[in-house]
C-alpha cells in the first residue's frame, strides 16, 4: 500500500516468492490471503507495479488478485488429487487445510470486482474465482461464472486466461465448442533472445564476463 511504486512491487514480489514461493502453500499463506483479500477495494490497490516479463497487463489490484488464484490454486481438488496420488494426503498439510477453510471469505472479497470496468482487474476476479468455486459450498456458483469465463476469458488477448477458461468449463461440463486458444503457449520459449550486457564484447575483442 506505499505510495512509492519500487517499495509496492518489491512487497508483491515478496508474496510470490516468499509467502507463497512455486506454488507451495506455508503457515504465513492463508493470513495473508486473507490479508491481500481485505485490501483489494482500497483505491491505493489501483496503483501501478513493476511487471515481469510474463506478467499480466493492470494495476496492483489486478497483480493481488492474480496472487489470490495462484493460492487458491494449489489448495483445489486437482491438487488435492495430485497430493494424494503421490502420498501425501492433503488435510493432513495445515496450510492446504487453513486454503480450504477461507474459500468462501476469499470469493466474497474477489467477486466484488467480477464487473469491474477495469478489464484486467475483472479478467483476474473471474479467473480466480475458477479454483474458490471447488469449495462444496460454491459449487452451485457455477452455471453463473460460466457465461463470465466464455466471453471475457476464452476472449481474453492472455493464452493463459484462454486456456483456463477452457479447461474449467471442460471441467465443470460446459459445451466449449468453437473455443481455442488462440495463441501458441510456449512461443515465448522460442522467442529471440534479449541482448544482455554481457553479451557485448570488450575492446580487445573477448567477451565480457556474465554476471554469474
Amino acid at each position: 500500500m506505499d505510495t512509492d511504486l519500487r517499495v509496492r512491487s518489491e512487497s508483491l514480489s515478496r508474496l510470490h516468492h516468499v509467502v507463497h514461493h512455486q506454488n507451495t502453500l506455508y503457515t504465513a499463506t492463508a493470513p495473508a490471503a486473507l490479508y491481500v483479500a481485505g485490501i483489494l477495494g482500497d483505491a491505493r490497490t489501483l496503483e501501478a507495479v513493476e511487471k515481469g516479463p510474463n506478467g499480466f497487463s493492470g494495476p496492483l489490484r489486478a497483480e493481488l488478485l492474480g496472487w489470490l488464484d495462484s493460492v487458491a490454486d494449489a489448495a483445489d481438488d486437482e491438487a488435492a488429487a495430485t497430493s494424494r496420488r503421490f502420498g501425501f494426503p492433503p488435510e493432513e498439510y495445515p496450510p492446504f487445510v487453513a486454503i480450504c477453510r477461507i474459500r468462501p471469505q476469499l470469493f466474497h472479497a474477489v467477486s466484488a470486482f467480477l464487473d469491474d470496468p477495469d478489464t484486467d482487474v475483472r479478467a483476474a476476479a473471474i479467473s480466480a474465482c475458477i479454483p474458490l468455486l471447488d469449495d462444496p459450498l460454491l459449487l452451485h456458483l457455477r452455471d453463473a461464472l460460466a457465461p463470465m469465463l466464455r466471453d471475457v476469458l476464452a476472449t481474453s488477448e492472455a493464452w493463459r486466461y484462454q486456456e483456463r477458461a477452457i479447461d474449467a468449463l471442460t471441467s465443470w461440463g460446459h459445451d466449449t465448442a468453437g473455443l481455442e486458444v488462440l495463441q501458441e503457449r510456449y512461443a515465448f520459449c522460442d522467442a529471440e533472445p534479449q541482448p544482455q550486457p554481457w553479451d557485448v564484447k570488450s575492446q580487445d575483442g573477448c567477451d565480457t564476463a556474465p554476471p554469474f
